[in-house]
């Protein structure tokens, strides 16, 4: 497993891939799942440990409808300056929660929270996950408004873009109305949705 950082999109060409982090969210998640669905859309998942264990069932859900997950730390801690044996511990525990969650999942992602990498993307790639940042965030974490999430979608996506939205964190409502607008739009330009290249 390479621990060089993934940005990239499957396929070429004006291609996309959506990832979602902080959750999952009881609220959001699910209103999001249905979204993806009627797009016909499959996702990344980064699930924090915590709202795992709070919300077991979205995860569930999340992989009942065929999406991908991957481990964004217990606590959405800064592993900057953390020693690669503090962030093994922390990935395995984050790792163990969505097992419980779902025995079988397959977590194939690993995201660092605030994009603050230190040497988490070497010990992500020995426990097996590829470390997937993004090319496009759109800062919803503002939130910033539904209207203008829509404009930096449609305005900042580029060919083969990995793109960083949010389920969970915080009322994530216009993230989710952004998608549902923003995804006709981009598939009537002819841009196709994949997962992040292998």
């Amino acid at each position: 497993m390479s621990a060089d950082i993934l940005d990239t999109a499957r396929g070429g060409g004006r291609v996309v891939s959506l990832t979602f982090d902080d959750g999952p969210n009881p609220t959001d998640t699910p209103r999001l799942l249905t979204v993806l669905r009627r797009h016909r859309i499959t996702a990344v998942f980064f699930l924090c440990g915590e709202q795992v264990q709070a919300h077991p069932e979205v995860v569930r859900r999340i992989v009942a409808h065929g999406h991908r997950l991957g481990n964004h730390s217990m606590h959405h801690d800064d592993m900057t300056s953390w020693s690669p044996g503090r962030i093994e511990a922390d990935l395995r525990e984050t790792n163990e929660a969505i097992r419980r969650a779902v025995p079988d999942a397959r977590i194939r992602y690993f995201r660092a929270p605030y994009g603050a990498w230190g040497a988490s993307p070497a010990v992500a790639a020995a426990l097996g996950m590829r470390p997937l940042g993004w090319r496009l965030a759109v800062g919803d974490w503002e939130p910033p408004g539904t209207d203008e999430l829509v404009r930096r979608l449609l305005d900042g996506v580029t060919p083969g873009a990995v793109v960083l939205l949010h389920d969970g964190g915080g009322d994530r409502g216009q993230s989710v109305a952004a998608v549902d607008r923003a995804v006709p739009v981009l598939r009537s330009r002819r841009w196709r949705f994949a997962l992040p290249a292998r």
